[in-house]
């Protein structure tokens, strides 16, 4: 049978953990490499219901993006989701594995060009590369063939995200969208980025309300969601798995862990 290492293996060899940030906390949160795995759900978070679902489903492995446990967890006692999650997995020994920045960090199979890829972006390349590399950095940039009005270019986003509504800030200078920097989650640190690059657009998440006022009508700022802007993550990882281990089944959690709901 496959061990847990094995996979965290085959993952880290794709997304090594020292390209991780300072601040991460990627890798095994619980259980052991040396388990079997008898299956594993893959999903963005690692809520209770997450948990519960891979007891039910006989998954001993949660493969996730967000770890579970981001700064110092010091108890163990208590009723937050976090306790509850790593409690539970704990209980049921169901080993919890992160892969969040170092794969935000990387080019082929990271979470930026799973983004490119939902856009149909050609010539994509790292937006923010680290010094010296070429396909290790922040976001990512790319280009249309053919440019897209901003009405046509909005709708388009919206139906390859399949998003309820769009929040953006428009710039009259941009009047066709041919590049496109984007970034999974939290990227406004890569705003200037994104203007040096010549983007038309930037689709992240996360602003701050007066960080939209940085963009200075230089380029439109496409704020869709956190959730909404990874969760193509979470078939990354179900297609990462499935197409190389034929021993257990991988499986996409069903549970909507998206906290955020929109009222029309």
């Amino acid at each position: 049978m496959t061990k847990v290492k094995t996979v965290a293996d085959f993952l880290e060899n794709i997304a090594p953990l020292e390209l991780q940030e300072d601040y991460d906390n990627s890798g095994l949160i619980t259980g052991s490499f040396s388990w079997n795995v008898t299956g594993v759900l893959c999903a963005l978070d690692c809520t209770p219901e997450v948990v519960m679902e891979a007891r039910e489903e006989g998954c001993n492995l949660i493969v996730c993006h967000h770890p579970i446990i981001f700064q110092g967890l010091k108890k163990l006692s208590g009723d937050s989701y976090i306790v509850r999650a790593v409690v539970m997995a704990i209980r049921h020994d169901i080993a919890i594995y992160a892969i969040h920045t170092n794969l935000d960090n990387v080019l082929r199979h990271g979470v930026n060009e799973r983004i490119a890829q939902r856009l149909n972006l050609s010539n994509v390349r790292i937006l923010a590369p680290k010094e010296g590399e070429s396909k290790i950095g922040a976001g990512v940039v790319g280009n249309y063939p053919d440019p897209f009005s901003v009405i046509d270019f909005l709708g388009m986003v919206r139906d390859r995200f399949e998003l309820e509504v769009i929040k953006y800030v428009p710039a009259s200078s941009v009047q066709k969208v041919r590049t496109v920097a984007a970034c999974g989650g939290s990227g406004s640190f890569l705003l200037q980025d994104a203007i040096q690059s010549g983007a038309d657009a930037f689709i992240t998440a996360d602003f701050k309300y007066h960080q939209y006022f940085d963009a200075e009508d230089r380029i439109m700022i496409l704020d869709i969601g956190h959730y909404e802007s990874e969760k193509y993550t979470i078939q990354l990882l179900h297609e990462l798995l499935s197409n190389n281990f034929r021993n257990f089944a991988a499986q996409i959690t069903k549970v909507d862990t998206n906290p955020v709901r929109y009222f029309k």
